[in-house]
């Protein structure tokens, strides 16, 4: 038979959902403990980087405590990925999560800026495996429409996530700038909930049609297409929540209440989009094109904007964009794994989704030289944007040859 016309294996994988919602709650729960490192600490850093002032290099290895999970989860998620697929998917996100607690909390008890900095990485490892196991199980759990609503449910929780714990951390650190790393004692209580209500995951039963077939290999070249455009879709998904504060500066917008008040908005926005998301059906979603070419038009309105209603738009256009576009990379990412391959597959996605969030804030820097500004930097990677959904959509105009990464994308 034709490689082309042989159904791929996972055609046959029905899932093994388990019983009541708990197992989804806990698995969303799990998928927020990556957004905790990531915004936590960043109201506390100033009164950090006060603390650690006769520190030598304290200046840039205070914003690095915030920021190194991500690079640490970037590049060990694909080996999390192998090691999910071998040592199994609920053990290692357990031992994850215990661990994420322990080194997460590490720094109470730290007075070297250096020993926090290694508490840091190792808590960018326990990401790696958590982030890597729970999408894994969502995979192995459910299928089709539940499958892909849970996916984008992840991405909704994420951003309202992120929100609430920008909040805490402010409000922890108000008091101390260690405060704050109380919250990832959350590991030690989900932990147990995970290991109670969370069922072993067991390969899906292929019939003997299915199970005379030769399994599928690994789709090197589909996942390397997927995960290319993932970490450009990560620079998209974090350029507003990370520049907004600065581009609200630019126009005199300089309230912290208000800058607040912005995130929040663009927050939801980006949790209607992933809400929009399981309103569609699979075959009338839009295609990456459309969502790009969104996204896009979001960063050219905030990239122009000359007052503070036109950038708010600007944000809310964007971040509907973008809660429609992660999942839509998730889903197709996931569509092209078999049961053997999901971890791995998985680990790939997550560490090309981390590497964006990392390189997200370094793109805009490089960019602002040759563009003369912050907000034209934004407006030259809507541009950016857009000539990749135009790109994408002449792809998809053409017959892609069976497995070639365009198939992938279209």
């Amino acid at each position: 038979m034709p490689a082309s016309v042989v159904p791929p294996s996972h055609d046959y994988d029905h899932g093994t959902a388990p019983a009541g919602r708990l197992p989804a709650v806990v698995l969303m729960a799990g998928s927020c403990l990556p957004v905790l490192g990531a915004v936590l600490l960043a109201p506390v850093l100033p009164r950090m980087q006060d603390h650690f002032a006769d520190v030598p290099g304290s200046a840039a290895l205070v914003p690095v405590v915030l920021t190194v999970p991500a690079l640490s989860l970037a590049l060990l998620a694909p080996f999390a990925g192998m090691i999910v697929d071998r040592l199994g998917r609920k053990r290692l996100l357990i031992i994850a999560t215990v661990l994420y607690a322990l080194f997460g909390t590490a720094p109470l008890w730290l007075d070297s800026l250096h020993a926090i900095l290694v508490s840091r990485v190792l808590v960018g490892v326990a990401e790696a495996a958590i982030m890597t196991a729970c999408t894994t199980l969502i995979g192995d759990y459910y299928s089709g429409a539940l499958r892909d609503r849970y996916l984008a449910l992840q991405t909704m929780c994420a951003s309202a996530s992120a929100t609430l714990f920008f909040v805490l951390g402010g409000v922890l650190g108000a008091a101390d700038w260690r405060a704050p790393f109380w919250l990832y004692a959350v590991g030690l209580l989900l932990a147990p909930v995970m290991a109670r209500t969370l069922p072993t995951p067991l390969p899906a039963k292929r019939d003997d049609a299915a199970a005379a077939l030769p399994r599928s290999p690994f789709p090197v070249s589909r996942m390397a297409g997927i995960c290319l455009l993932t970490v450009f879709g990560a620079v998209v998904f974090y350029t507003v929540p990370v520049e907004m504060a600065y581009l609200l500066d630019d126009l005199g917008t300089d309230s912290t209440s208000a800058i607040g008040a912005v995130t929040a908005v663009a927050s939801a926005a980006t949790v209607l989009g992933s809400v929009l998301f399981t309103r569609f059906t699979p075959d009338r979603r839009p295609r990456l094109p459309a969502l790009l070419a969104l996204c896009a038009a979001g960063f050219l309105m905030m990239g122009l904007a000359d007052s503070l209603p036109l950038l708010i738009a600007g944000a809310v256009v964007n971040c509907v964009g973008t809660g429609l576009l992660l999942p839509s990379l998730v889903t197709r990412a996931m569509s092209l794994l078999d049961y053997a391959d999901r971890g791995r597959g998985m680990g790939l996605w997550t560490a090309a989704f981390f590497l964006g969030e990392f390189l997200c804030p370094l793109v805009l820097l490089a960019g602002k030289g040759p563009a003369g500004g912050l907000a034209p930097a934004v407006a030259l990677l809507g541009v950016t944007a857009g000539g990749l959904a135009a790109a994408l959509l002449l792809a998809a105009r053409r017959p892609a040859p069976a497995g070639s990464p365009e198939s992938a994308q279209q």
